[in-house]
């Protein structure tokens, strides 16, 4: 499929085709000083001439340098995609109406496209994409319902990372800067020479869509300029995972010493996996009313920093926070890949920026390793 590109002018026109087409658009908003996931109409609701700092523990907006009018020039925000897909609260029974427009995701990151892609095992068993031989996923003989009715038909719009944050480091876990598959269009916004995107369809729907746009085949400078963006992106990142054998790792230190190390700043908070757009855990809660005849049965997310989330009878199977930090981090590089095939950690750098205390999951893999 051809590389295309056209003017940032003729982003509504995008927008318009998948509206026409019935897609609910969901899009990068700026709401309670972040950059947050919500509807939007148009490109005006974009965070034009935005961009976020982050660091451990800290996350801030600013504004662009005057005059810089970038759609997609911060990192991620706190929100991730699941909260769509995988809907912080549901009720199961008598069950929801399930949406009644496919989702359309514009701005998706690629280290977020392999999030979904990740959830997709988790939920449905290699639903859009085919699981390793032999694997057997959660969902592989009982799909999610709820899962499967907001994912099916959704349309998705990549944009390739330009300015990571300093939490960031998909690069060394493999998830980007530049989005290989599971999209319908990948885009890369280009600044210098005129603000125009650079489109890459990755699905014959995505091309029909790019069809409707006033667009031109892209030159050799334009996919030069756009190899400039992610290659300095991937330069840029602020963090780095260590290249080891995390599951092997974390599977032989499951005694190491840095996990009190780890446990006397940790808050338990469940912060790291409220934000992390990987995390699956959940609880499900019946109720009714007095009468006994109005029961309801729903599903909330949960925490494995919880005290009650490994409860059993008698009483909670991990007790301390350095019980629980640790089950986290080795389900999160180890266990996982047991699981699903896969690593859960697709390098977003969510937990470190939104963690209270500033813990940084790639500091303490480092540490573990370095550790006798």
């Amino acid at each position: 499929m051809d590389l295309l590109v056209f003017q940032a002018s003729a982003l509504d026109q995008l927008l318009g085709a998948l509206r026409d087409r019935g897609f609910r658009l969901v899009g990068p908003v700026i709401a309670d000083g972040a950059i947050c996931y919500d509807d939007i109409a148009s490109a005006a609701d974009l965070p034009a001439g935005w961009t976020d700092e982050q660091e451990a523990g800290r996350y801030r907006l600013r504004r662009r340098e005057s005059g810089d009018d970038t759609l997609f020039g911060y990192a991620v925000g706190p929100h991730s995609w699941k909260k769509f897909l995988f809907p912080p609260s549901t009720r199961l029974q008598p069950p929801e109406d399930p949406p009644d427009r496919p989702f359309a995701f514009i701005g998706v990151r690629p280290c977020e496209m392999a999030a979904i892609e990740i959830q997709d095992r988790v939920f449905l068993g290699g639903f859009r994409g085919v699981a390793p031989q032999g694997e057997q996923g959660l969902g592989s003989k009982h799909p999610d319902t709820v899962y499967a009715q907001r994912r099916e038909g959704a349309f998705i719009v990549a944009v390739n990372c330009g300015e990571p944050a300093g939490s960031c480091f998909c690069a060394s876990m493999g998830t980007g800067p530049r989005a290989e598959s599971g999209f319908d269009i990948a885009l890369t916004e280009l600044t210098k020479g005129g603000h125009r995107f650079l489109a890459q369809p990755g699905t014959e729907r995505g091309e029909a869509v790019l069809r409707e746009l006033a667009t031109r085949r892209a030159t050799a400078s334009d996919v030069g300029a756009a190899r400039t963006v992610t290659v300095g992106a991937q330069a840029a990142m602020g963090r780095t995972m260590p290249e080891l054998d995390l599951k092997r790792l974390l599977y032989d230190n499951t005694e190491s010493p840095r996990w009190d190390d780890i446990a006397s700043r940790c808050l338990a908070c469940g912060n790291c996996t409220m934000v992390c757009p990987t995390c699956f855990c959940f609880s499900v809660t019946d109720t009714t009313d007095l009468a006994g005849a109005s029961p309801r049965r729903h599903r909330a997310w949960d925490s494995c920093f919880t005290l009650d989330h490994s409860y059993l009878h008698g009483g909670s199977v991990r007790r301390s926070v350095r019980a629980r930090y640790r089950q986290w981090l080795t389900h999160k590089l180890a266990t996982w890949v047991d699981q699903f095939g896969t690593s859960g950690c697709v390098g977003c750098g969510r937990c470190i920026t939104w963690c209270p205390a500033g813990i940084d999951i790639t500091e303490e893999v480092a540490a573990i390793a370095t550790q006798p």
